[in-house]
């Protein structure tokens, strides 16, 4: 496995580990502790853990597609860049909406693993 595969992976795991965390923990006492970062009460998370949960299941179709392109890279470039350039929005997105570390996150990796995959 080349080292931009490894990146791609590892950005795909990053993607799983936060649909795990929105779609099965986000109720959990551990996650409500950590929600102060995000200006929200506990009552306030518990409202909107529906839309939570549906995005950890949009985190989750990149996790797994990235994870699945990594570890299957026969003419899957496209695919590849496609979900990367997906992931770099999103957390563009997620740091002007949510918190600024979204870009060291999410942003950052998958920038990194698209120079990897470009060279």
């Amino acid at each position: 496995m080349t080292i931009a595969n490894i990146a791609v992976l590892v950005v795909g795991c990053i993607h799983l580990m936060i649909a795990a965390v929105e779609m099965l923990l986000w109720k959990r006492k551990s996650v409500f502790g950590r929600l102060e970062r995000l200006r929200l009460s506990e009552d306030e998370a518990r409202k909107v853990s529906p839309i939570v949960a549906n995005a950890g299941l949009y985190n989750s179709f990149l996790g797994v597609g990235l994870v699945w392109s990594a570890s299957n890279h026969a003419g899957l470039l496209p695919v590849k860049l496609y979900l990367l350039s997906c992931v770099a929005v999103a957390g563009l997105f997620g740091a002007f909406t949510l918190k600024w570390s979204t870009l060291l996150i999410q942003t950052v990796p998958s920038l990194v693993a698209i120079w990897l995959l470009m060279r």
